[in-house]
C-alpha cells in the first residue's frame, strides 16, 4: 500500500507542476499585459497633450499673422514691425498685453480644434482618415497657413523687386560684376597663403576635435546607454550638450573666441573644433544606434567586459562610417573657415573682408576665384575618397 501511494503521488506531482508552471506563466502573461496597456495609455495621453499644445502654438501664430500681417501691414498700411517686441508695436488690445491676447485666441483654437477634430496635430499624426471630412478641413486650414507664412515672410524680408531692378541699381551691379571679371593677380601670392591658412586651420580644427568626438558619440548612442538610471541620464545630459553647441553657429563662436583670445587663425580653429565635435558626435552616435547587435551579443556571450564588447563588436561596423564622415567634415570646414574669417577667425576671408571693405572689386574677385577653385577640388577629392571607402 505505501508503494502504491508513493507511485500515485509521483504520478500526480508531474500534473501538479505543470499546473503551478501554467499559472504562473498566466499570471506573468497578465502582469505583461497590463504593463502594456499602461504603456500605450501613457503613450497616447502624451500625443494627446502634445498635440494640444501643437495647436495652440499653430492658433497663437495664425492670430498674430492675422492680426499684424493681413490687418495692419496689408489692410491698414501700417508698419507693424513684426520683427520688434510685441511690447513695442500696439502694446495693448483693450488695455490687455497683445501677447496675452495672441496667447488666449490660440487657445480657444485648440479647444476648438480638439473638440471638433479638426487639428492640424492629428494631421500631422495620422489620425485623421481620408474619408473624414475633419481631415479635408485641415488640410484646407494647413494651406491657409502655408500661404500666410509666405505672405508674412514676403513682408518681413522686405523684398521689393522694383529697387533690384532699377536703373541705378543695375548700373551698380554692372560695376561690381565688371570688377570681378577683371581678377587683380598681383595679390595672387597672399591669397594663395590665405587659402593655405585656412585649410590648415579646418584640418586642425578636424583633427583636434576627434577624440573628443569619439568619446562622446559612444556615450550619446542610445542602444550603449540604456542600462540603468546613471547611463540613461549621461546619455541624456550629453544629448542636450551637443545639440545646443551644434546649434549655435561657427561664426558666432568665431566671434567669442577672438574677443576671448584675439584675431587671427587660433580662435577661428576653435569656433570649428567646437562645432565639428558636436557635429561629429551627433553623427557617430547615429552610426552606432544603427550598428548589427548580432556581434555585440555574440561576444557579450563570451564573458567579455563592456569595452571590450565595443571595441570589438561596434568599432569595426562604424569605423568606415566614421572615415567618411570625418573626411566629409574637413570638406565643410574648408568653406566654413572663409566665413568665420570676415568676423576675424583668421584665414583668406579675413583677407577677403579687408579688400571688401575698401571697395576694391578686382582683388575681391581674385580672392574669390581662389576660394572657388580650392573649395571645388576639396570637394572632388573628398568625394572620390568616400566613393573608394564605400
Amino acid at each position: 500500500m505505501v508503494k502504491l501511494s508513493s507511485m500515485a503521488r509521483r504520478a500526480k506531482s508531474p500534473k501538479s507542476g505543470s499546473a503551478t508552471s501554467t499559472v504562473r506563466m498566466l499570471s506573468r502573461s497578465k502582469f505583461a499585459n497590463s504593463d502594456e496597456q499602461h504603456y500605450r495609455k501613457h503613450r497616447a495621453m502624451k500625443q494627446r497633450i502634445a498635440g494640444f499644445l501643437f495647436d495652440w502654438l499653430v492658433g497663437a501664430y495664425l492670430a498674430v499673422m492675422l492680426h499684424r500681417i493681413v490687418w495692419q501691414e496689408l489692410l491698414l498700411g501700417v508698419d507693424s514691425a513684426l520683427s520688434s517686441a510685441p511690447s513695442n508695436s500696439g502694446a495693448v488690445i483693450a488695455g490687455i498685453p497683445v501677447w496675452l491676447v495672441y496667447g488666449a485666441v490660440g487657445l480657444v483654437l485648440a479647444i476648438a480644434a480638439s473638440i471638433s477634430k479638426v487639428s492640424i496635430a492629428l494631421l500631422v499624426q495620422g489620425k485623421l482618415e481620408r474619408t473624414m471630412w475633419q481631415r479635408t478641413a485641415a488640410l484646407h486650414i494647413a494651406s491657409l497657413l502655408l500661404s500666410l507664412t509666405f505672405i508674412t515672410g514676403w513682408v518681413v524680408t522686405k523684398i521689393s523687386l522694383v529697387d533690384m531692378f532699377s536703373g541705378e541699381r543695375l548700373r551698380a551691379a554692372g560695376r561690381i560684376f565688371s570688377n570681378l571679371l577683371q581678377p587683380e593677380f598681383a595679390i595672387l601670392p597672399q591669397a594663395l597663403s590665405a587659402i593655405v591658412e585656412t585649410v590648415y586651420l579646418a584640418f586642425m580644427a578636424t583633427v583636434l576635435a576627434l577624440p573628443a568626438s569619439f568619446v562622446l558619440a559612444f556615450l550619446s548612442a542610445r542602444n550603449l546607454m540604456r542600462g540603468n538610471v546613471w547611463t540613461r541620464a549621461t546619455y541624456t545630459f550629453l544629448r542636450a550638450l551637443t545639440n545646443f553647441t551644434r546649434s549655435i553657429e561657427p561664426l558666432v563662436w568665431a566671434v567669442i573666441f577672438t574677443v576671448w583670445v584675439k584675431v587671427g587663425p587660433f580662435p577661428g580653429m576653435l569656433a570649428l573644433m567646437v562645432h565639428t565635435i558636436s557635429s561629429l558626435a551627433k553623427q557617430y552616435s547615429e552610426q552606432i544606434e544603427d550598428i548589427d547587435p548580432g556581434p555585440m551579443e555574440a561576444i557579450a556571450s563570451t564573458g567579455a567586459r563592456p569595452l571590450q564588447i565595443v571595441w570589438f563588436g561596434v568599432v569595426p561596423q562604424v569605423f568606415i562610417p566614421f572615415l567618411s564622415f570625418t573626411i566629409y567634415r574637413w570638406d565643410i570646414n574648408v568653406r566654413m573657415a572663409t566665413v568665420i574669417g570676415l568676423v576675424g577667425g583668421g584665414g583668406i576671408g579675413t583677407m577677403l573682408n579687408q579688400y571688401q571693405m575698401l571697395a576694391q572689386w578686382r582683388e575681391v574677385g581674385l580672392i574669390v576665384l581662389v576660394i572657388a577653385l580650392v573649395v571645388w577640388a576639396m570637394d572632388y577629392i573628398s568625394a572620390r575618397i568616400r566613393e573608394a571607402l564605400a
